[in-house]
């Protein structure tokens, strides 16, 4: 259980600022009251003998000023120097004293910073003057000097106190930035990833319809040109059609389960493409009256890293994608060798007779897989035909 002063505390916090200013004026008059009423008043006796309505006049335009100690500190401290060192003429009363300790206080914890820094400077100026102001009212200069050392806790307490709370509340203040701005780039590295997510979807989604769609496309062409000529060659098409078609829906399965996938482990999905499959898709192009040779140095007892065989697999799709596409029905070589570490796939065709259209991304796409290995990717017209080379480092992938 909190002790009754927290909870009191607490209740004081919670409040709006001006009730929480209201709440101290109003005690600072309670307590002042009372020190008058008990006489605590003044503090020195001074040559001057005052009128006995002066000091509370005094006491009660402090406690007016106090009321604007947090919206006007700078104000409210300057006004209440000023009624403190008449006050202090006829002899300081300890009520003002205490109500301008609480001015002092709240000028260091609310006032401008420069202001803040500034507080030992001012602090000592007043103590210097208060005993000067008690030495010249005082007969005795030890009595004076006494007197003010004893005023000075009034004036260094607070100040000290409120440069302290200050400095924790900055501290505060610049954790809280700290904090945000954590937070801030934590949510555009998550924008990023997702991102980058989104780029690596569209580009299998790229690959699996341009790929199967298009070869689906092109031999149900070259079906339709056959017409009843030739039902051997038609059946082997439309066999070939239906591979496609197969194989597309398992691809899109396997997305679509993995996106459904909690990350437990218990979603079963089908294992990603790679080059075990190259002769269904060199067998799928051919279909469509391609001619294409394949050599390969890659066998049943070489293991390739995952990402750089499902790479190597979907380079060799689109490319031969976009020979069926632009090049129909033309020559095209596929090789796949290990060279120095490093896995080289090249596909070359015919060039096509003329200028063909596309979406333009097949190209990226297949740049963008092979830098996602470490590895590099050129296409362009060369002495054999339309050549397209990618070389995918096997080391790298692996480390």
């Amino acid at each position: 259980m909190l002790p009754r002063t927290t909870l009191t505390t607490i209740r004081l916090r919670n409040l709006p600022e001006w009730q929480q200013d209201l709440a101290i004026t109003a005690s600072s008059v309670g307590i002042g009251v009372l020190l008058l009423v008990i006489g605590w008043s003044p503090v020195f006796e001074s040559g001057l003998a005052p009128p006995q309505w002066l000091h509370p006049v005094l006491f009660g335009c402090v406690c007016v000023v106090e009321l604007f100690r947090r919206r006007a500190p700078v104000t409210a401290l300057t006004i209440g120097f000023a009624l403190l060192a008449a006050d202090s003429v006829f002899g300081a009363s300890m009520a003002v004293l205490i109500v301008f300790a609480d001015l002092l206080y709240a000028a260091t914890l609310y006032g401008p910073r420069q202001l803040s820094r500034g507080m030992v400077p001012i602090t000592s100026a007043i103590t210097i003057a208060s005993i000067g102001v008690m030495t010249v009212l005082t007969p005795n200069v030890r009595t004076a000097v006494v007197t003010g050392l004893a005023v000075l806790p009034f004036l260094v307490i607070p100040m000290w106190w409120a440069t302290i709370l200050r400095q924790h509340k900055e501290i505060a203040s610049a954790e809280r930035r700290n904090a945000s701005q954590l937070t801030r780039i934590s949510e555009l590295g998550q924008r990023a990833a997702v991102a980058a997510e989104r780029a690596k979807m569209a580009r299998d989604l790229h690959d699996v319809i341009a790929g199967h769609l298009s070869a689906i496309a092109l031999q149900s062409e070259a079906v339709l040109s056959l017409g009843n000529a030739s039902p051997q060659a038609s059946r082997s098409v439309l066999t070939s059609v239906r591979e496609n078609s197969v194989r597309a829906l398992e691809e899109m399965r396997a997305m679509i389960e993995l996106l459904r996938a909690d990350g437990s482990g218990s979603d079963e999905t089908l294992a990603p493409a790679g080059l075990s499959e190259l002769s269904a898709l060199v067998e799928s192009a051919r279909a469509t009256g391609m001619d294409i040779e394949v050599h390969s140095d890659i066998d049943e007892s070489v293991t390739l890293p995952a990402a750089v065989n499902l790479t190597a697999y979907r380079i060799a799709q689109e490319a031969l994608t976009n020979a069926m596409k632009h090049a129909p029905q033309a020559w095209a070589r596929v090789e796949i060798r290990l060279v120095d570490g490093a896995l080289t796939v090249e596909v070359v065709n015919d060039l096509p007779t003329a200028a063909a259209s596309g979406t333009g991304t097949g190209l990226l796409n297949m740049r963008e897989r092979a830098t996602a290995v470490g590895g590099s990717l050129a296409a362009g017209p060369s002495d054999a035909g339309w050549l397209v080379r990618a070389v995918l480092p096997i080391m790298q992938a692996r480390s």
